[in-house]
């Protein structure tokens, strides 16, 4: 047999790439696995020079695939031929794993003294305890010290192993060593002290190669890369190969020849590539698996390895003849297995991946179904089985669909949506029942609301639109939550389809009971009143055919129904009373057990937000949200926190409004959304962030394209308005004009006429006002204070009045004492305390300082594009404003510090005067020290002392 070549054997047990490729960098790729390498080599040289003196020694070498073993072994061969020892190499390959002898051949072959017995080798007349040319090494070996180099010998045949462990019995009579290398989990089988005690004369070592360390893994890089590597580069690189050396002599290699720089910003490219090489490795060791029982086996231990002990593993993989241990044996000297914590584990997930991958289609899918109802009867954990099935084929049992709904629950408690939606559409691939298909559909379409809402709305469309008596109690719920994502054209013609269809009325079937009538009744109720939200909402003309909005009974006890004519009422603006005692009707839990819809609740607490029971309003939705968040339902939670962020933004809290709309995207990230409900949530951010000054942001939000069908809906009202709100901040009058009177057509289309929604009238009245318009800016001022009379909260009327203040100089002076009445009990603050600065001013004989307007700033639309104002936090008892004009001594402050002291005999903080006037704490600070010098007092006792009717507050 021919001598083989060492450099023959470079490639790793898992693949490695050949190392004979040209390389462009420094270090040679052959020599990178020899990195930290050292200490071994420093021991392998003491044993080579040991054994010139005549001591024999055995050497084990191991470490996981890749690790470098062979080539640590090589290196040991050139070095003991340098010092003029006899070297005689082997390596056992799969192929030769059936052949007698067959590692003992290739190192008999090493040496023309040892040729002529290699015939014998392969003849069975050799009788027990017989090792045919194992007594001449031996001679020989006294004549010139040998060295025996044996690569993987985790894949040795048994008699060249039986023959290599009786020449390790044999050692301390000859000047000969053994250097053998394997994967660690391997059991090598060479025992020193096997057969008969040493006298000690033999040197054992054993060697555990580790992975790369960072620095090493850096060295690695500069030499491939020619360049130093970032640090979160070489992190990575350890990361992906996990410090192996030949993963990451193959992944580097193939990261130069692309000729990326080795930097954070290909990271991601590394990692693509580790994968691919990792999976070639895995690839290789998998061809060279020659026994059918130990694939097998290791197949069913890629699909469930990790969830079922290794006897149900077995089970699974079929009976088979082998021991169980020799099983192990062959599984471990794949290097694709490991042992971890004692048990047998595929080594990695890409290693598992390409495991199934290689499995035939049909077959993958029988074996992921076996292993799921083994997995099943063993209780295994739901989402484990629930990974099983996946891929499966349909099982047709019970026990599959409950156990995949299950997993779709746990995995939505861990806020993993894909992964639930994976499980619930796997779920209806099994036979199902029509009352099961359309409970499973449902779930669904509420789990892909946040992360596919198109195909939610088509999923939620279909159970609106079924006829069965199977999607009765889904029906409702399905519409309300289109609504909820904002897709109101699904939901306006999927209801709009069932209403006009056959199935209006229930469907055939015997007539129902008394319990039946009156459930059926309550449902039509709340498809009625959802129908009456979901039409002015939807982008589709009303001219176009379909059904008009049945009327509401007014005897109704339906919650929806409350909502709903709650807010109707409030749109109008026509009874304040009544829209508050329906509002708080609709949030009075159901009493019939029938789960609650959240759209109409939101519209209920909408209602309670423009009445200005900000308090009742919070308390409510406060336990809106943990409903929500109870029956995870991420859609829910994002519009209840949306609506929160409004009352913040009313009641004068812009932090606490942008840290609640941080969390409503979180809930529902902005790509996630439904293009139809981008209006409401770009207008709420505009909002938003004009509150907390950060106008550059408010304007590139306001500036990207929007889906043409939402911005002619109704909820792009609201996005008008707001970009209304940002041209008047940068006073573009004319534009701001324009966008507010848009708003008012598509408000006015609907029979929106409630100021508190939102005030267009007033904003263009203001623009009109500072374009010189005088007439318009009256007319539409007046308009707007005859609507805010009309619904009666002290903050729109208090806000009408100090708009028109200005505009009608005549009753200048006793407008703006009705606007501090008004504003006074109102929840704005900001504008109360601009109508106190705008009363002092006028009673000072001053001119209109040009801060009349006290709006603030207005919400977004509803659950599905009804817009809104919003709120701001209750100011203190309002303080009496002085009947007549401002102390003499006044005159010789500057106008600034006397708007700041008329704030201060208000008794605002600091804090609040410095919000009111646009300026810094500090600021105010010292303007009362000049107040107070000025007029030669020492505080605010005397301050508000020098003005009539404050003295008592």
């Amino acid at each position: 047999m021919p001598a083989r070549d060492p450099q023959e054997h470079n490639a790793p047990p898992l693949g490695a790439a050949d190392h004979g490729r040209p390389h462009h960098h420094g270090t040679p790729l052959a020599e990178l696995p020899l990195l930290e390498r050292e200490r071994e080599q420093a021991v392998l040289s003491a044993v080579i020079g040991e054994l010139r003196s005549g001591r024999p020694a055995v050497v084990t070498v191991t470490g996981e695939p890749g690790a470098g073993q062979n080539e640590l072994l090589r290196w040991a061969a050139r070095h003991a031929a340098e010092r003029d020892l006899r070297v005689l190499t082997a390596r056992a390959t799969p192929a030769e794993q059936d052949l007698r002898y067959g590692v003992v051949g290739q190192l008999l072959s090493g040496h023309e003294k040892f040729t002529h017995h290699l015939p014998r080798l392969f003849l069975d007349q050799d009788g027990p305890g017989r090792f045919p040319g194992l007594t001449r090494l031996l001679t020989a070996a006294r004549d010139r010290p040998t060295l025996l180099v044996v690569e993987d010998l985790h894949r040795l045949d048994p008699d060249s192993m039986r023959w290599l462990e009786a020449l390790v019995r044999r050692l301390p009579r000859a000047p000969l060593a053994l250097i053998a290398g394997s994967i660690c989990t391997a059991d090598i089988g060479l025992d020193p002290c096997a057969g008969s005690p040493l006298t000690g004369s033999a040197t054992t070592v054993e060697l555990a190669l580790p992975g790369l360390t960072h620095t090493g893994t850096a060295t690695a890089v500069r030499s491939v890369c020619g360049t130093l590597g970032d640090r979160s580069f070489v992190t990575a690189v350890v990361e992906a190969t996990g410090g192996n050396p030949a993963a990451v002599r193959d992944t580097l290699d193939r990261f130069a020849r692309a000729g990326h720089p080795p930097d954070a910003d290909h990271v991601r490219h590394l990692r693509a590539l580790a994968a691919d090489v990792t999976g070639e490795h895995a690839s290789a060791a998998l061809g060279a698996l020659r026994d059918p029982v130990a694939l097998d086996v290791l197949r069913a231990l890629a699909v469930c390895g990790e969830l079922l002990d290794l006897p149900l593993v077995l089970a699974l993989a079929g009976p088979s003849p082998m021991p169980e241990t020799r099983l192990r044996s062959a599984l471990l000297n794949s290097g694709l297995v490991v042992l971890r914590d004692g048990r047998l584990a595929v080594r990695g997930p890409v290693v598992r991946a390409r495991i199934i991958e290689e499995i035939p289609t049909a077959e993958r899918a029988d074996l992921h179904a076996r292993a799921a109802e083994l997995a099943h009867r063993a209780a295994a954990d739901d989402q484990g089985i629930g990974d099983l099935l996946l891929p499966a084929r349909p099982v047709g049992a019970r026990w599959a669909v409950d156990t995949l709904c299950r997993a779709a629950a746990a995995a939505l408690r861990g806020g993993h949506r894909e992964r639930a939606a994976a499980y619930l559409s796997r779920a209806l691939d099994e036979p199902l029942t029509e009352q099961d298909r359309v409970r499973v559909l449902f779930q669904l379409a509420a789990v892909e609301l946040v992360i596919a809402p198109v195909a939610a709305g088509r999923r939620m469309g279909g159970i609106i639109r079924e006829t069965g008596r199977a999607a009765e109690a889904y029906r409702a719920r399905a519409e309300d939550l289109v609504l909820l994502g904002g897709d109101t054209d699904t939901a306006w013609r999927a209801l709009a389809d069932f209403l006009t269809g056959p199935g209006a009325d229930g469907g055939p079937g015997p007539a129902p009971g008394l319990g039946e009538a009156a459930e059926a009744t309550a449902r039509n109720e709340e498809l009625t009143a959802l129908f009456r939200v979901v039409q002015p909402l939807s982008h589709v003309p009303p001219e176009i055919a379909g059904p008009p909005a049945p009327g509401l009974p007014r005897a109704s006890r339906s919650p929806a129904v409350q909502g709903v004519r709650a807010w109707e009422t409030t749109a109008r603006g026509a009874d304040r009373d009544e829209a508050r005692r329906l509002a708080r009707a609709a949030l009075v839990p159901d009493s019939s057990g029938r789960p609650t819809l959240t759209v109409p609740r939101l519209l209920a607490c909408r209602t309670l937000l423009l009445t200005e029971d900000g308090e009742e309003t919070e308390a409510h939705l406060c336990a809106l949200l943990a409903e929500a968040h109870r029956e995870r339902r991420s859609v829910a939670v994002a519009r209840v926190l949306a609506l929160r962020t409004e009352l913040h933004l009313r009641h004068g809290r812009p932090d606490a409004a942008a840290r609640d709309l941080a969390a409503a995207d979180y809930e529902l990230p902005p790509d996630n959304r439904h293009p139809l409900s981008y209006p409401y949530w770009t207008a709420l951010g505009i909002l938003t962030d004009l509150a907390n000054g950060r106008p550059d942001r408010a304007r590139a939000a306001a500036e990207r394209p929007l889906p043409p069908p939402a911005e002619e809906s109704l909820s792009g009202a609201q996005l008008l308005y707001a970009r209304g709100l940002l041209a008047q901040a940068s006073e573009d009058h004319h534009r701001a004009g324009n966008l507010f009177r848009a708003c008012g057509r598509w408000l006015l289309r609907y029979g929106y006429t409630n100021p508190a929604l939102l005030p267009w009238r007033l904003r263009a009245a203001e623009a009109a006002h500072a374009l010189g318009d005088a007439a318009q800016a009256l007319r539409l001022a007046r308009e707007n204070l005859e609507l805010a009379e009309r619904w009666g909260t002290p903050g729109v009327i208090g806000a009408a009045q100090l708009c028109l203040a200005p505009m009608h100089g005549e009753d200048r002076l006793q407008r703006l004492r009705s606007a501090v009445h008004h504003l006074g009990r109102a929840p704005d603050r900001a504008a109360y305390t601009r109508a106190v600065v705008a009363l002092a001013s006028a009673e000072n004989g001053e001119p209109d300082p040009g801060t009349a307007t006290a709006v603030p700033v207005v919400g977004t639309t509803g659950p599905g594009g009804d817009p809104v104002r919003r709120p701001r936090p209750a100011p203190p008892p309002p303080t009496r404003v002085p009947a007549g004009p401002l102390p003499p001594e006044w005159r010789i402050l500057t106008p600034a510090e006397q708007a700041t002291a008329t704030l201060a005999t208000r008794g605002l903080p600091n804090r609040e005067i410095a919000a009111a006037l646009s300026v810094t704490t500090r600021t105010v600070e010292l303007r009362l020290s000049g107040v107070y010098r000025k007029l030669r007092i020492r505080g605010r006792d005397e301050l508000r002392a020098l003005v009539p009717g404050t003295e008592d507050d």
